[in-house]
C-alpha cells in the first residue's frame, strides 16, 4: 500500500551557521525520505529556518539591517549548506510568512475559546533605555557567588554558580548599558496543567508507535502519575520591542513566543509548498495532511533536547486546536567529535560551510553518519580517524571496487555491451560450476539458474535492508550492504578476471563474470542510494540505467545493455584533508593584542587575586555541568550524613550520594532542579555506586546550600 507522508526536520534558528551537530539529523531525514521515495511512496519533506525573537533582533540592529534583511541573508547560507550535503527539502520556507501567522493565530483562537489561554501577571527586569524586557542572557552583572565580572544573568562562567538575574550585583543590560528595573508585564499562557490537557498527553504518549520506547519514558517522568502536578502552564508572550507575530486582538501589546510559532512553521511551509504545487498542476489536498481523519502521515525528526517541546507542548496545542496530532516523532542524539563534545578550541566545532570550502566529499560525511546511526536517542560519535578508515575501507576497498575490477574489461573486450546472466542461454562450461543455483522452471521446461554470486544482493536481502531503513537502524542497514560487497568481491577474487583476460580461450567466461559483478554493483547501488546519491547517479550516468526504484532489485542488465566508460567514482580520503579541516577550524587561544585604545589598555591592567590556582577555559570545559531534577530522595541507612538522590538528566537517570542530610530533609528535595557534575566517574560507595556530584555551597559558617538554576532550565541543559 502507498504511504502518503508529511515529513519534518527541526527548524535551524536563524542566527547561526549550520555545523555537523546540526547535520546529524537533516542527513537521517533525508536519507529516511529518500528511501520512502524509492519505495514509490508519496512523501512530502518540508522545513524552514526559525527566525522570530529578541536575538534575531538584536543581532540584525547591531548590523545595522533590519531583521528580515538578516533572516533573508540567513536563509540563503543555510540551503546553500543543505544543498551542499544533499539535503533534499521539496521545500525550504520561513516562519516568518503569512501562512506561519495565519496558522497561529487560527491554533490560539481555538485555543482561547477552550478556555486553554490564560493572563497573569509576571515580574522581569526592564531596560528603560531600551523600553524592552529583558531575557536573562541579556542582563550581565558581578556574580553574587564569586564576584566575577561581567557574568550572565543566569550563570557565572568563572565559578559555574546559577542564580536568578535578580540576584546580580550591578546589575547592567547587555543591550543599552543601563541598569535595569524590575516591571510586572500581563503575559499570555498556554494551559498545559489543565487536567484535560494532562490527561491526553498522559494517553497520547503512551500509544505504540508514537515515540521511541526511552522517549515515552522520559515523558512519562515528566508527566508523572495520576493525581501529581508536575506540569506547567507555558508563557507563550513576549513584550514588545520583539520580533514575531502580534497575538490576535492585543493591539500589538503581546507577541508570540518564538517556540509557538515555530513548530507551528511545518504547516506553513507545507501550506506553501502546496500552493507552489497547484501553481504547477499537482493537487495535494492541504487538509488530508493537517487535519484528523485521512490515511496520511506526519512524522517529526528531531533532536531528544527538543523533545519537551515537541511530544508535549506542540501535541497538546494541535488536539485542543483541531489540527492531527504527529503520527511518529523520532528523536536522536548529540554528536562527540573524537569522543568530547564540539570544540572551537581543538577544531572540531566544525561548520557545515567549512567542510564543504575544505573539498572534503559531502557523502563521506553522509555515509559515516548512516554507519552510526540505529533509530535510539543514543549519542554518536564522529571519531576522525575511524571516520578516514571507514570510507576508504568500505566505500572504495568494497563497494566501487566492485566496479573497478571489472569494468574495464567489458569496455576493452567486449565494447561495453552485457553478456547474458541466465545459465540457459549460454553453453553449459566447467567454468561455471560452482557458480550457478536452481531458480526454478522457465515456460519452456528448461532450468534456469541464478549465479550464486547475487545471491548477496537478491531480494531477501534486499528486504532485511529495507526494514532496517524503515526503522532508521541505517547502522544495520549498513553493515547488511557491506556483508553483501564482501561476498561480492570473494568471488570476484576467486574468478580473478585479470587473469582471465591473458587468455582469449577463457573470453565468454571473462565476459560473463564481469557482467554478473556489474549487476551486483548496481544491485548494491539501490541499496545505497538513499545514503549516497550524488555517487548513485554518476553511477546512473556509468550503468547507463536507473538506481532510483527500490523494485529494480529483481531485474537484471539484459543482454546487449551498453555502459559507459568507468571513470573513478570516489577518491580515498586523504587524512591531511582531515587534519587541515580540523586546523582551520581551531580557534587560537593566544591573547590578542592589545589594542591602542585607552579603554581597552587600561581594561587589560586589571588583575584579580585569584581565589584557588587559575584554570584556563579548557580546563574548565572538561567538566560537565548539567541541570538535573531531583526525582527521589531518601535515607541511606548507617550513614551519618549522606542522601541518596534520584537525578532525572534528561536524557538519563542517575544515582548520586550527597553529604547535605544535615541541612535537607528528603521530603523537600522531591521535583526540586538542581546541578550536578555528570561526566564524574562513578565512585563505588559502602551504601552503593554513586554517579556523579551535586554542587553545594558551604563557607566557614554552619550550613550547606544546594544549587539551583533560575526558573525556566528543563533537566539536562548543560551549564556554562
Amino acid at each position: 500500500m502507498t504511504r502518503r507522508l508529511l515529513v519534518t526536520s527541526a527548524l535551524p534558528y536563524a542566527n547561526g551557521s549550520i555545523h555537523l551537530g546540526h547535520l546529524v539529523e537533516y542527513i537521517q531525514t533525508d536519507i529516511w525520505v529518500r528511501f520512502q521515495k524509492l519505495q514509490g511512496h508519496e512523501v512530502h519533506y518540508v522545513c524552514a529556518d526559525d527566525t522570530h525573537g529578541t536575538p534575531i533582533m538584536l543581532r540584525a540592529e547591531n548590523e545595522g539591517i533590519t531583521p528580515e534583511q538578516l533572516i533573508q541573508r540567513v536563509w540563503h547560507e543555510h540551503t546553500r549548506d543543505f544543498d551542499g550535503f544533499r539535503v533534499r527539502f521539496d521545500n525550504y520556507y520561513t516562519t516568518n510568512s503569512p501562512e506561519n501567522q495565519g496558522f497561529c493565530e487560527d491554533i490560539y483562537r481555538a485555543l482561547d475559546a477552550k478556555g486553554l489561554i490564560v493572563r497573569r501577571e509576571v515580574e522581569q527586569f526592564y531596560d528603560p533605555v531600551k523600553d524592552m524586557f529583558l531575557p536573562d542572557r541579556f542582563i550581565k552583572g558581578e556574580c553574587p557567588k564569586c564576584g566575577a565580572q561581567d557574568q550572565y544573568g543566569d550563570s557565572c562562567e568563572a565559578c559555574g554558580a546559577t542564580y536568578a538575574p535578580t540576584d546580580l550585583r550591578n546589575p547592567h543590560s547587555a543591550v543599552s548599558g543601563a541598569v535595569p528595573v524590575r516591571k510586572a508585564s500581563e503575559h499570555h499562557f498556554f494551559h498545559l496543567s489543565h487536567p484535560d490537557c494532562v490527561s491526553f498527553l498522559r494517553r497520547w504518549t503512551r500509544e505504540p508507535g508514537r515515540l521511541q520506547p526511552e522517549a515515552s519514558n522520559k515523558l512519562q517522568e515528566w508527566l508523572g502519575h495520576e493525581g501529581e502536578d508536575r506540569l506547567s502552564d507555558w508563557d507563550i508572550s513576549r513584550d514588545p520591542p520583539y520580533f514575531g507575530f502580534p497575538i490576535p486582538g492585543t493591539d500589538g501589546s503581546k507577541f508570540f513566543y518564538v517556540w509557538l510559532d515555530a513548530p507551528v512553521g511545518y504547516f506553513g511551509s507545507f501550506e506553501n509548498y502546496v500552493a507552489q504545487q497547484q501553481a504547477h498542476g499537482r493537487s495535494i489536498e492541504l487538509d488530508h495532511f493537517l487535519r484528523p481523519g485521512h490515511d496520511t502521515e506526519m512524522v517529526h525528526f528531531i533532536g531528544k533536547d527538543i523533545l519537551y517541546f515537541h511530544a508535549l507542548f506542540w501535541p497538546a496545542m494541535l488536539e485542543f486546536a483541531g489540527y492531527r496530532t504527529p503520527t511518529r516523532i523520532f528523536a536522536h542524539g548529540f554528536l562527540t567529535v573524537n569522543g568530547e563534545k564540539m570544540s572551537k578550541s581543538r577544531g572540531t566545532f566544525i561548520t557545515a560551510e567549512s567542510y564543504l570550502k575544505q573539498g572534503l566529499d559531502p557523502e563521506w560525511l553522509r555515509y559515516y553518519y548512516a554507519a552510526k546511526l540505529n533509530g535510539t536517542m543514543e549519542d554518536i560519535d564522529l571519531n576522525l580517524e575511524d571516520f578516514v578508515a571507514r570510507v576508504n575501507s568500505d566505500l572504495i576497498g568494497k563497494y566501487i571496487n566492485i566496479a573497478s575490477r571489472c569494468a574495464g574489461f567489458i569496455e576493452k573486450h567486449f565494447g561495453g555491451e552485457i553478456t547474458a546472466l541466465d545459465f540457459d542461454e549460454l553453453n553449459e562450461q566447467r567454468w561455471m560450476t560452482g557458480v550457478l543455483q536452481s531458480r526454478g522452471s522457465s515456460a519452456e521446461g528448461t532450468v534456469v539458474r541464478e549465479p550464486k554470486l547475487l545471491e548477496a544482493c537478491n531480494r531477501d536481502v534486499g528486504l532485511r535492508i529495507a526494514s532496517a531503513y524503515d526503522e532508521r537502524d541505517f547502522g544495520y542497514a549498513i553493515r547488511l550492504i557491506m556483508q553483501a560487497a564482501d561476498k561480492v568481491n570473494e568471488i570476484i577474487h576467486q574468478w580473478a578476471p585479470w587473469q582471465l583476460a591473458k587468455d582469449f580461450s577463457r573470453r565468454e567466461e571473462l565476459h560473463w563474470k564481469c557482467s554478473v559483478a556489474l549487476e551486483a554493483f548496481r544491485r548494491l547501488t539501490v541499496f545505497l542510494y538513499p545514503v549516497l546519491p550524488a555517487l548513485a547517479e554518476n553511477v546512473e550516468s556509468f550503468l547507463n540505467v536507473s538506481v532510483r526504484r527500490w523494485d529494480t532489485i529483481d531485474g537484471r542488465l539484459p543482454k546487449g545493455h551498453r555502459i559507459g566508460a568507468y571513470q573513478h567514482l570516489m577518491t580515498r580520503i586523504d587524512p591531511r584533508q582531515v587534519r587541515a579541516l580540523v586546523a582551520a577550524n581551531r580557534e587560537t587561544l593566544q591573547p590578542a593584542p592589545l589594542s591602542h585604545s585607552p579603554q581597552r589598555h587600561a581594561e587589560a591592567q586589571v588583575h584579580h587575586t585569584p581565589l584557588a590556582e587559575p584554570i584556563g577555559m579548557e580546563d574548565f570545559a572538561k567538566v560537565d555541568l548539567r541541570i538535573a531534577r531531583i526525582v527521589n530522595a531518601e535515607q541511606v541507612e548507617g550513614a551519618e550524613k549522606l542522601l541518596k538522590l534520584t537525578l532525572d538528566l534528561g536524557s538519563d537517570t542517575r544515582t548520586v550520594f550527597a553529604g547535605i542530610k544535615s541541612a535537607y530533609d528528603p521530603a523537600q528535595l522531591k521535583n526540586r532542579l538542581t546541578v550536578m557534575i555528570a561526566n564524574l566517574a562513578p565512585r563505588q560507595m559502602k551504601f552503593g555506586l554513586s554517579e556523579g556530584m551535586v554542587l553545594a555551597a558551604s563557607g566557614e559558617g554552619p550550613g550547606v546550600f544546594l544549587l539551583s538554576p533560575d526558573a525556566g532550565a528543563q533537566p539536562g541543559m548543560r551549564v556554562k
